[in-house]
């Protein structure tokens, strides 16, 4: 696993060999994060035979890498959704989304995953008093569907927050924080106790139509013939299927965790254990973990950080927030990449018979990964029930092959629209 801190703190993996013989399933799933995990859980859960191939460890990508939060929203507000798909195939979505944590708390409970889980919330934070009747405005969204929210002002943010930094915000109640990686070991021991396979190390290198089966041919030289198949490698989707990979902007985001704070400037902040982001187009999302470390996470460069002068950035912004602090200790900084579409909505696609792809989380991994693989599992065993998420034909982004240069001028045009704002 990459260093980081989910990785020095996790539980210890559960065993995943590689695949060494050649076998048929009922339902392939390529990718052992979120997506693909909660995928085979369900499908296993309806009764189907399941394989899981991971080119390199669960929870290598974005799953195990991640900020920890568990927020149940899109990009989009409900209203958004609305005009954007119609009020027929946009309030299925926003149900879906809604309870996308109670979906992974729910989990955690039924599993005993040890991924140190808190439900306390996220807070959205404005910086300036003109954003915050917007914020306003979206949490009443939410409220009318009949989701807890508070409407939060300058006064009562400091003392949630710790931080005089803020004018206002909003409280989203379904929210809350879980050790990423943990969740992961444990979604695999679930997946491996139902009875599915899942095999570490192992690159899908060609896809292709035998018949009635789709055969995947693997790095371990065996092959795996399944029905059905899905690909579930979201930030990390490489050649496999043509044109999928520039179907999304793959962004880094770089995330600080300090050394655990003295106990008392520890529950000074964040006190309650909520999660907290800014409302800038490029965001900041800070949270403590179970031993009082503060961690924040942002955007990073495109290419792979170098060392610790990559990370100055968002050091700097933490303790410009908590000036009480002083200067702080850094145990750990690392980075991951996250998919992002052009529409900021998450793509499922469905190019050939028996064949599925989910991708493009844009940053709210864990709650909506667990949810589109329900839903998933669901549309593979034939249910009956409605898919709530919107499927789309593959359509690469163009020039695709200049994405660094999208993702720096999307940051430069943000970052100056930040500033106006």
């Amino acid at each position: 696993m990459p260093p980081s801190l989910w990785a020095a703190t996790a539980p210890e993996a559960p065993p995943v060999p590689p695949l060494l013989e050649s076998i048929d399933t009922d339902v392939l799933i390529i990718g052992g994060g979120y997506t693909g995990l909660s995928t085979a859980l369900h499908s296993t859960d309806r009764g189907a035979g399941v394989t899981v191939l991971e080119a390199n460890e669960p929870g290598w990508g974005a799953s195990g890498r991640n900020g920890g939060q568990v927020n149940p929203t899109l990009k989009h507000d409900p209203d958004d959704l609305v005009r954007m798909l119609g009020a027929e195939r946009a309030e299925p979505l926003i149900d879906a989304v809604s309870s996308s944590a109670d979906l992974v708390f729910d989990l955690i409970d039924r599993h005993a995953i040890d991924c140190q889980p808190v439900r306390a919330g996220w807070l959205q934070l404005s910086y300036s008093e003109k954003g915050v009747p917007a914020m306003h405005a979206r949490a009443r969204q939410w409220e009318r569907r009949g989701v807890h929210v508070e409407l939060l002002d300058r006064a009562a943010v400091a003392r949630r927050v710790g931080s005089d930094a803020f004018a206002g915000g909003w409280l989203d109640g379904r929210a809350g924080a879980i050790q990423p990686l943990a969740y992961v070991r444990g979604l695999v021991r679930a997946v491996q106790k139902a009875g599915a396979a899942v095999h570490a190390r192992t690159t899908v290198a060609k896809l292709e139509r035998q018949g009635a089966r789709w055969v995947a041919t693997t790095s371990t030289g065996r092959a795996v013939r399944a029905e059905r198949v899905v690909i579930a490698t979201n930030g990390y989707t490489g050649s496999l299927w043509p044109g999928l990979a520039q179907t999304v902007l793959s962004a880094n985001s770089f995330i600080v965790a300090t050394r655990p704070l003295a106990t008392a400037d520890a529950q000074a902040i964040l006190a309650h254990g909520e999660t907290a982001s800014t409302s800038q187009r490029l965001l900041l999302y800070f949270r403590k973990d179970a031993a009082g470390r503060l961690l924040m996470g942002g955007r990073g460069f495109f290419t792979e950080p170098r060392g610790p002068q990559d990370f100055a950035h968002l050091q700097r912004s933490l303790e410009l927030l908590f000036p009480q602090l002083g200067r702080l200790d850094y145990e750990y900084r690392w980075a991951g990449r996250i998919a992002i579409t052009r529409d900021f909505m998450p793509h499922i696609h469905e190019p050939a018979p028996g064949v599925t792809m989910a991708l493009g989380c844009n940053g709210r991994g864990i709650a909506l990964c667990t949810s589109l693989g329900q839903h998933i599992a669901a549309r593979l065993a034939g249910s009956g029930n409605a898919f709530p998420y919107p499927q789309s034909p593959i359509t690469p982004i163009p020039l695709h092959g200049l994405q660094r240069f999208y993702i720096a001028a999307g940051v430069a045009w943000y970052s100056l629209l930040d500033k106006l704002s």
